[in-house]
């Protein structure tokens, strides 16, 4: 019997370790190793042709001026309005929106039924894989108008409304990917609180949230991400106009949407040219903080 108890073992190790198992191995390295070398050489891409801008300004200028006009003599390279449209938009799409998917998720994983969560959770795909095109050309026909009319201001193309947009694109992925780590809270420490006898909603509050926190603020770290990153949205439904927005009603011009729509028309290799590419640079590095304070988090959460 012990005989064939280990012929059997061997037999299973063997066709756990087998020829099959190490080409995937090997498949699955070289894939993370291209993945790492494209990613390092689209930062030297980005490096390469955003640092030649700093020949024909300086630091100072970029980051202490308001005046973007790239195309005069000499030409005018302050990023400021770009970049506090960037982050004016972000921020306001992520203080409306996280709150809506964090008690979405609340929702579907601790007070929906079972059925009802499987249906969220489809729609909260579906929603996640809706074209960021189709959200902005909403933007352009649908709210603009009406918040041109219904608020009397010049135009709906505004920082409000491209922040509407962002938010609701970024629900969907706040939404789901709470509702993951809330169930991943072990049904355990929900008994337990339960045994002591608290409420459904003193359960929720005190003992599961505050369990599932770390992989909440991961998520709501990535969305803030999409937002930061977006394009197609803010080119399409924030106005456009580089200044420094001091109402919800001003236009703005964040950095995707520059970036978007004045490459097309600038002679490769100008100061214009390079300085894009120096907005493509800053916007690598502030998405690269928030991933990096996202893993942060995530790491606190596993050593808890």
């Amino acid at each position: 019997m012990n005989t064939s108890g280990n012929k059997t073992a061997v037999r299973a190790g063997q066709a756990f370790g087998g020829t099959g198992d190490r080409i995937m191995s090997r498949v699955v390295f070289c894939v993370a190793v291209t993945g790492i070398v494209v990613l390092v050489f689209i930062l030297g891409f980005l490096v390469a042709n955003g640092l030649p801008v700093l020949e024909s300004t300086s630091l100072g200028e970029m980051f202490f001026s308001k005046d973007w006009y790239p195309t005069e003599e000499p030409p005018a390279l302050g990023m400021v309005a770009l970049i506090a449209g960037t982050l004016a938009a972000t921020l306001l799409s992520s203080v409306m929106a996280i709150p809506v998917s964090i008690a979405l998720a609340i929702f579907s994983a601790e007070i929906a039924p079972r059925k009802v969560r499987q249906c969220f959770k489809v729609l909260f795909e579906m929603l996640g894989f809706l074209p960021s095109i189709v959200l902005g050309f909403i933007g352009m026909m649908i709210i603009a108008p009406w918040m041109q009319v219904g608020l009397g201001i010049p135009s709906g193309l505004n920082l409000l409304n491209s922040s509407i947009l962002l938010g609701f694109l970024i629900i969907p992925s706040v939404a789901s990917l709470s509702d993951e780590a809330l169930a991943a809270v072990p049904g355990e420490l929900r008994d337990a609180s339960y045994a002591l006898g608290a409420t459904r909603m003193e359960t929720i509050f005190k003992v599961v949230f505050p369990s599932a926190l770390p992989g909440i603020i991961a998520a709501t770290l990535l969305g803030v991400m999409r937002a930061l990153g977006e394009t197609m949205v803010v080119l399409m439904a924030a106005g456009g106009a580089a200044i420094l927005p001091t109402m919800f009603t001003d236009p703005i011009r964040p950095l995707t949407s520059t970036i978007a729509a004045e490459m097309g028309e600038t002679p490769v290799g100008s100061t214009h040219y390079h300085a894009l590419f120096f907005a493509g640079l800053i916007l690598l590095i502030m998405t690269l903080a928030i991933n990096l304070a996202s893993l942060y988090v995530e790491k606190r959460g596993e050593k808890r």
